[in-house]
């Protein structure tokens, strides 16, 4: 894939796409045949400008298949007697290794691939979607078309950065997509809880919906979690080190928990000690 980053292949921390989300998911039906092809009959694409394959990455991938199978079908066109790789030849090689003998595709024509492909650009380019779906849909161009954020900005009609932005969407939790389209909050003020815990964009997510919280609240609300966590690091670390000097000074156990201070001796000898030296 020419041009893909990274970056841009880990923005979707799975292949899979949710069809409640997919606007063209009745139409990818009809446009294709899902078979289970014999890899022996698959080819990859000798003009696909991506040569290069992590082989680590591609056996963590064939331990995935052996343990889970194919999660998403592998693109394929018909050509020549054989099936040309639309998408999905890191699935297929790993496959191979794996040991399979065949392998979920979905089968298209050259003309029913580009007409989906119009298909999820047109719907793409819709005012009235809900930023899921529109995720969703850069997230198909991605996985089945072999375009890059690159190549998805200039067919949409907006910026890298644009692209980028919505796909990491993906990665919030299942639940929360949904209750994203169904309280039709904006991608603006959910786009500060991407990448967070699951624990802050819980307790975030009601007080969106209940008080209105705009984007900037919240990207407050996440910098002041950050401070009062960065403080709190340092404080523990600091406690830790007159903890270990207190224990050295009276050859006890010193523990500093909020606002009191224990002792602990091994010995009813070392507590007389102790109790000793601090009544001095």
């Amino acid at each position: 894939m020419k041009g893909l980053g990274r970056g841009f292949e880990s923005l979707i921390p799975t292949e899979l796409i949710d069809e409640e989300f997919d606007l063209t998911a009745a139409e990818d039906k009809k446009e294709s045949k899902l078979k289970e092809l014999k890899l022996d009959d698959i080819v990859r694409d000798e003009e696909q400008p991506r040569r290069e394959f992590d082989q680590e990455a591609i056996e963590a991938l064939a331990a995935s298949i052996k343990e889970h199978g194919v999660l998403q079908p592998i693109v394929v066109t018909r050509e020549d007697g054989k099936y040309k790789i639309v998408a999905g030849e890191r699935r297929w090689r790993a496959s191979k290794i794996a040991g399979l003998k065949t392998i979920p595709a979905i089968v298209r024509t050259l003309d029913s691939q580009n007409r989906l492909e119009l298909s999820i650009i047109e719907n793409a380019q819709r005012e009235d979607l809900n930023a899921i779906e529109l995720a969703t849909a850069y997230a198909k161009l991605k996985n089945q078309f072999n375009l890059t954020a690159e190549d998805i900005a200039a067919k949409v009609g907006k910026s890298e950065q644009t692209i980028q932005n919505t796909l990491r969407l993906l990665t919030l939790p299942d639940d929360v997509k949904k209750i994203m389209v169904k309280e039709k909050l904006t991608e603006g003020v959910m786009r500060p809880l991407v990448a967070r815990d699951e624990e802050t964009i819980r307790k975030v997510l009601p007080r969106i919906i209940d008080e209105g919280w705009t984007a900037r609240k919240v990207e407050r609300y996440i910098a002041d979690t950050k401070k009062k966590s960065s403080a709190a690091l340092i404080k523990k670390h600091q406690d830790h080190k007159t903890e270990d000097a207190l224990s050295a000074k009276y050859n006890a156990v010193v523990r500093i928990n909020n606002k009191s201070l224990t002792f602990r001796c091994k010995t009813e000898s070392d507590l007389k000690k102790l109790i000793d030296t601090l009544m001095d």
